[in-house]
């Protein structure tokens, strides 16, 4: 079968890497004309660079488990392009609050902050339920190798990272850093997830996000 996805996967990629790149600009040149004055500036700029981190790595295995679950779908039809569209649209919007965590961690607005970042990536998760959903349900848009019970597990990993993710965002409001904790660990699990091989008709392992 032929891929006609490719466009779909090279825009993405593009839209990823803008995403990712736009983060950088809130990483600031220290202040000060010697080095101690330099040192307590970079110092001072640490949940910019613990932002920055964060961010970098969510978008980056975004990047990961979109390029896994387009290894999967061969076909287009217009509702997949606009979820698609939708990912790529909340992948755009982490920068934002990426620079509310930067500046209001570690001060009294820090629940917010963290409330708004864990937020959105409860909506990324949904968004990445919907496309695999419409995907599933047209079988027609699936390379024809996949079984049904690969595309049931793609489905069940999707959907355990809806609980996961609203947990860290109720515990943003109670317990902030173990909120933004919680969420590395999801990650850390879809990175080490996404590099088995995939899910086809007498392959019983697969690839998750």
């Amino acid at each position: 079968m032929e891929k006609e996805t490719a466009r779909i996967e090279g825009f993405s990629d593009g839209v990823f890497a803008i995403a990712i790149t736009l983060l950088v600009l809130e990483l600031h040149v220290p202040e000060g004309d010697n080095k101690p004055a330099i040192l307590n500036s970079l110092a001072s700029q640490w949940p910019s660079f613990l932002a920055f981190g964060l961010s970098f790595f969510s978008i980056y295995i975004m990047w990961v488990n979109h390029h896994k679950i387009f290894k999967q779908i061969y076909r287009r039809n217009g509702a997949l392009m606009f979820a698609n569209g939708l990912i790529l649209f909340l992948a755009t919007c982490i920068s934002y609050p990426t620079a509310l965590l930067a500046k209001y961690y570690h001060t009294s607005s820090e629940t917010l902050a963290v409330a708004i970042y864990t937020g959105l990536f409860v909506l990324i998760n949904l968004a990445f339920n919907l496309l695999w959903a419409i995907a599933a349900s047209h079988r027609e848009l699936l390379r024809p190798e996949i079984s049904p019970s690969a595309i049931r597990k793609i489905k069940r990993d999707y959907l355990c990272g809806i609980p996961v993710h609203l947990s860290a965002f109720t515990l943003s409001f109670i317990w902030p850093s173990i909120a933004l904790l919680v969420c590395v660990l999801l990650w850390s699990y879809w990175a080490f997830t996404s590099g088995k091989p995939d899910l086809s008709r007498g392959n019983n392992k697969a690839t998750s996000q």
